[in-house]
């Protein structure tokens, strides 16, 4: 998925993995009782933050990516009727 969204500095835009409806022993799970993402695949980067002298630091994520995230970080957004989050790269603790 291509998105026209362009963060700015060191932030990324996520699109998450949402956990499975139904559990491996056939349980169908309400949207309350489903635990938050903590999985994505990047979508877009920022071009990255600014050193002392002006040069930018690029980022160690490239979009396409599939990553794993702090359970509660990041600000979720709707965009074109999806989830994402927008999240600053410190955020993302691997990427997988």
């Amino acid at each position: 998925m291509t998105i026209s969204m362009r963060p700015l500095g060191s932030r990324l835009v996520i699109e998450p993995i949402e956990q499975e409806e139904i559990t491996a022993g056939g349980i169908v799970l309400p949207e309350t009782a489903k635990e938050k993402p903590q999985k994505g695949t990047v979508l877009a980067i920022g071009p990255g933050e600014r050193d002392d002298n002006g040069n930018r630091i690029p980022l160690d994520v490239q979009v396409g990516d599939l990553v794993l995230f702090a359970k509660y970080s990041g600000t979720e957004i709707k965009y074109e009727g999806k989830k994402l989050l927008i999240m600053r790269e410190s955020d993302v603790l691997a990427v997988l």
